[in-house]
């Protein structure tokens, strides 16, 4: 079992025209079942969430489609936003877009990883290694007026940071 979703043996299947079991919102989904199963584990995330998805009673088989899969997973890692104070509200911090981390290829993530030297134990799976960089990534400190200034610039030369680098500018060129 790997992040909740089962990927082992168990998933091997003659049959690959099997459609997702699940039904989201009381539609049925119609798209094709992957190597996901919708375990107790998932179901448990799903209830915590609140998403609109359920099993189809009519299903013979746990297999859920890749967008679903990767719902679940979003749904996981999003944090949820405080309620407690409403004058808190106009922070830029609750307005920034999240990113998000299991859309990126394992090799991304671990050259992140190994780049900023996020400490990990190994074996991790990539789940695991994209709540580990993400909260590596929240706790980079970003000074807002300098990146800008500095982006504005380089659009304006035609520059960008390898150009400087190598001792290059847009002028030279």
């Amino acid at each position: 079992m790997n992040n909740g979703f089962s990927t082992g043996e168990e998933d091997s299947r003659g049959n690959s025209d099997q459609i997702c079991c699940l039904v989201d919102d009381g539609d049925s989904c119609r798209r094709p079942a992957g190597n996901a199963s919708y375990s107790k584990r998932i179901q448990k995330t799903v209830a915590q969430r609140r998403l609109k998805l359920n099993i189809d009673p009519q299903a013979r088989h746990t297999y859920i489609c890749d967008f679903h899969k990767t719902m679940i997973q979003c749904a996981r890692t999003k944090q949820r936003r405080p309620k407690d104070s409403e004058d808190d509200s106009n922070e830029a911090e609750n307005d920034l877009p999240e990113v998000d981390w299991f859309q990126l290829q394992v090799n991304t993530l671990r050259r992140y990883k190994r780049h900023y030297k996020v400490p990990t134990r190994p074996g991790l799976n990539k789940a695991q290694l994209a709540d580990a960089i993400q909260k590596h990534f929240k706790t980079i400190p970003v000074n807002e007026k300098e990146i800008m200034t500095y982006f504005i610039y380089m659009v304006k030369t035609n520059g960008n940071k390898l150009d400087q680098k190598n001792g290059m500018n847009s002028d030279s060129v």
